[in-house]
C-alpha cells in the first residue's frame, strides 16, 4: 500500500452528500477498512448523515458535521462557524483524509486546510491539487460504486467486492412492525413516487398504472416516502383505481429498509431506496430521469432494470420491464 498501516491511524471520509450517494461508497469503505483494520474512520458529512455511521458502525467510528463550502450545493456555507471547523479538524489529527466528495474541482483546495498528514482523493485536469500522489484522476465513467473502489485501489487497498450494503437492526424491524401493515413476505410491491428535486420525479400516473397492474397481479401495493413527499404520494394514489397501503411519513429509514428487504419488487425514481433494493437484491425498476443510469443504477441488470427516460420516454418498456420481473417472482 501506498500508505503504510502502521502510519495510519486516524482516516477522515469527506462524503458531504445523501443517502444514494453515500451508499455507493461503502464497497470502497469495506477496502479501506480492511486495508486498515485498526485505525479509526470518521466520516466528514451532512448532519443526517449521524445516523449512517451508526448504522455502518463496522465501518465508521466516528462522525464531523460538514458545515458547508462555496460551490458545494447540499447546503449552505455559513462562514461564521467554518472557522471553527477548519480548527476542529485539525485538532483532530487526521493521518489521512480522502476526498471523495467528487471530482475535486470545488473542494481540493479546501482539504489542504484541513491539517491532515496525507491527503488523497480525486483531481481532474485543470482544477488544482496536491502533487503526492495519491490523487486520482476522476473517472468519469462506470457505476459510482466502481469509480470510488478505483479510488481507494489507487492507494493499494485490495477490493472486497462491489456489492451493496444495508444493515438492519431489531430496532429496524420493530419499527416496522409497530406500522402492523397488512402485508407478507415477498406479497407486496413498493412503490416510491418521491425524490429530492421534482425533475427527477417520473410522472405520478405512471407510477399509479404500474401501482394498479401489481396490484391486479395479485400484489398488495405500498407507498413509501417521507412526510414532504406527501403530495406526490398523494397525486399518485389518487389516480389508482385500486386503494393501495399508503406509509407516506410513517416510516423510519431503517423500516424502509425492512419494508423493501422483504418486498417482491420495487418501483421507484434513481433515488436512495433503489440502492437499498440493490443491497438486499429485491427486484427493482428504477426510472432514471438525470440521464445518468450508467453511473446510478443497480449493476445487477438481471434482478434490476434501469431505464433512461431522456433517451427512452415510453411507458410500455417500464411496464414490459415490470412484467417481467413479477412474472420471475412467480
Amino acid at each position: 500500500m501506498k500508505l503504510p498501516v502502521q502510519e495510519i491511524k486516524k482516516i477522515g471520509i469527506f462524503r458531504a452528500l445523501q443517502l444514494g450517494d453515500l451508499l455507493c461508497t461503502i464497497p470502497a469503505i469495506r477496502a479501506l477498512r480492511n486495508a486498515y483494520p485498526h485505525a479509526k474512520i470518521i466520516l466528514l458529512g451532512l448532519p443526517w448523515a449521524k445516523g449512517f455511521t451508526g448504522r455502518f458502525d463496522r465501518y465508521f467510528d466516528g462522525f464531523i458535521h460538514f458545515p458547508g463550502f462555496p460551490g458545494l450545493p447540499e447546503q449552505d456555507f455559513d462562514a461564521k462557524i467554518f472557522p471553527a471547523f477548519i480548527e476542529q479538524m485539525q485538532a483532530e489529527q487526521f493521518d489521512l483524509l480522502l476526498q471523495m466528495q467528487g471530482n475535486g474541482s470545488v473542494v481540493n483546495p479546501m482539504m489542504e486546510l484541513l491539517g491532515a498528514k496525507h491527503v488523497a482523493g480525486f483531481k481532474t485536469a485543470g482544477h488544482y491539487a496536491p502533487d503526492n500522489g495519491l490523487f486520482l484522476d476522476y473517472p468519469d465513467h462506470g457505476p459510482e460504486i466502481d469509480r470510488h473502489i478505483s479510488l481507494v485501489e489507487h492507494l493499494g487497498c485490495a477490493p472486497l467486492g462491489n456489492e451493496l450494503e444495508f444493515p438492519l437492526s431489531e430496532a429496524d424491524m420493530a419499527d416496522l412492525r409497530s406500522l402492523s401493515l397488512p402485508i407478507e413476505p415477498q406479497r407486496y410491491v413498493c412503490i416510491h413516487p418521491g425524490s429530492r428535486g421534482s425533475w427527477r420525479q417520473w410522472p405520478v400516473n405512471y407510477f399509479a398504472a404500474l401501482a394498479d397492474f401489481c396490484i391486479d397481479q395479485g400484489y398488495k401495493a405500498v407507498i413509501t416516502g417521507i412526510r414532504d413527499e406527501t403530495d406526490v404520494t398523494n397525486a399518485v394514489i389518487s389516480q389508482m383505481k385500486n386503494t393501495p397501503i399508503d406509509t407516506t411519513g410513517k416510516t423510519s429509514l431503517g423500516a424502509v429498509g425492512a419494508l423493501i428487504s422483504n418486498a417482491a419488487l420495487l418501483v421507484s425514481n434513481c433515488t436512495g431506496v433503489s440502492h437499498i433494493a440493490a443491497a438486499f437484491k429485491t427486484r427493482s425498476v428504477v426510472i432514471s430521469m438525470d440521464g445518468e443510469p450508467h453511473r446510478w443504477g443497480p449493476i445487477d441488470t438481471f434482478h434490476h432494470r434501469t431505464i433512461n427516460w431522456l433517451k427512452v420516454p415510453d411507458f410500455h418498456v417500464v411496464f414490459r420491464e415490470t412484467a417481467d420481473l413479477i412474472q420471475q417472482t412467480t
